[in-house]
């Protein structure tokens, strides 16, 4: 099994985890809130973390809560990630949702996919973005040249991912708000093929139109239905999972049944490297290049 982790970048720094939180700095903001993947004690002392930290996040319920922000340091603020020679800009906020607008851990294919975009063969290779987020991996793409189509079914977060684009300097990234099993199924009707496909799902969601995603139940069909998606030729393909529930060698068994072409698939546990010593596993993550 294989791990991987993004190289390190001076705005963007994992400090400590442990006892179901982590301890983040974005930027000039250190940022204290829950995570369920750290199961372990921390390596640093609680008065350590008192010190550092500049906003907390309170649970409030299963899925929301409040920022504690004695300090009045900005609720809005920007981060850079050093794409080759095309910075990426990221608006960070804190959301009700104790997200802020990036998970730093996949900043891991934003240069794979920068890279192997670049080896394709065609003027403007076709990449398609699903359950997009805040764009990251649109970013990477359209900064490799390529002609992106980024699907999310939320609204505010397509906003979101087109502000990150124009401060990243680019434009015409396609948007389109919709579940995501729709329109790759849309996608197939029309004969369309794309050369590069990131899959990042959720355990569980809800479509713009109210369509119900369970993970477990629909991936296998999806990853079916993206497999004809892809340019026969050449291609790239990624799947990011992140549910307690599936193993890395689960995916790899996914992957493999729905991608025959995937002579070499690297496929392992994403993390993110604590300066305390400490590694926090975040999802599974497959990917395979073909024809290049």
């Amino acid at each position: 099994m294989q791990t991987f982790t993004p190289i390190h970048w001076k705005e963007y720094e994992l400090i400590d985890c442990g006892n179901f939180e982590k301890l983040e700095r974005f930027g000039d903001s250190i940022i204290r809130r829950p995570e369920p993947q750290a199961l372990w004690d921390k390596k640093f002392p609680e008065a350590k973390w008192k010190s550092l930290t500049d906003i907390t996040f309170k649970q409030k319920g299963s899925h929301s809560g409040e920022w504690i922000n004695p300090k009045n340091k900005p609720a809005k603020w920007r981060m850079k990630y050093p794409l080759r020679q095309q910075p990426m800009i990221f608006n960070l906020s804190l959301t009700a949702f104790k997200h802020v607008g990036i998970f730093p851990e996949q900043a891991a294919n934003w240069d794979y996919i920068y890279t192997n975009l670049k080896k394709i063969k065609t003027e403007q290779p076709r990449f398609l973005n699903l359950f997009a987020y805040t764009g990251g991996a649109s970013i990477a793409a359209k900064a490799a040249g390529a002609d992106v189509t980024h699907v999310d079914s939320v609204k505010q977060v397509i906003s979101w991912s087109r502000d990150n684009m124009e401060a990243s300097g680019l434009t015409d990234i396609r948007w389109v708000v919709e579940d995501a099993m729709k329109f790759v199924k849309r996608e197939l009707k029309r004969g369309k093929t794309y050369h590069g496909i990131i899959l990042d799902p959720p355990a569980y969601g809800i479509g713009a139109n109210g369509e119900r995603w369970q993970l477990e139940q629909q991936i296998n069909e999806l990853l079916h239905d993206v497999a004809a998606l892809l340019h026969p030729q050449q291609h790239l393909l990624i799947l990011n999972v992140y549910s307690m529930g599936l193993s890395a060698l689960l995916v790899k068994g996914l992957v493999e049944a729905n991608f025959p072409m995937a002579k070499e698939l690297e496929n392992g546990e994403l993390y993110l490297q604590a300066t305390s010593g400490v590694q926090l596993p975040l999802g599974i993550l497959s990917r395979y290049t073909h024809g290049l």
